[in-house]
């Protein structure tokens, strides 16, 4: 059974850092693809960052690339997101979402190929 949880997420002030986790069911980590995405009210979900969890590489969008780092934990099949000089923009529900991955490419990250999602985890930061 594919299952995503997500936790972490919390109210901090600009600049702070936080890290999300994202606990996923055996049969989400062997799909191969996990990302994070996020939704604001009013805007479009947006993806952040995916990994490929059997081969580690990794994508990031613009609002993520320098500030966000995602990474695995096999150990206990969980996706991490860690966050760094937070803005108010990116406040936000955080998810993680799992679809199969596709041999010999990366994980990308338009939110209508991935299949499963978490409930959600909400950031908020403020000035």
């Amino acid at each position: 059974q594919v299952q995503l949880a997500e936790s972490g997420g919390d109210s901090v002030q600009t600049g702070g850092s936080l890290r999300l986790s994202c606990a996923a069911s055996i049969d989400a980590y062997r799909m191969g693809c996990i990302a994070w995405f996020r939704h604001d009210p009013g805007k479009e979900r947006e993806g952040l960052a995916s990994i490929n969890t059997g081969v580690g590489n990794t994508l990031y969008t613009d609002s993520a690339r320098g500030r966000f780092t995602i990474s695995l934990d096999n150990t206990d099949n969980t996706v991490a997101l860690q966050m760094n000089s937070l803005k108010p923009e990116d406040t936000a529900m955080y998810y993680c979402a799992a679809k199969k991955s596709v041999a010999g490419t990366r994980c990308g990250l338009n939110r209508e190929l991935y299949n499963y999602w978490g409930q959600g985890t909400p950031v908020t930061v403020s000035s």
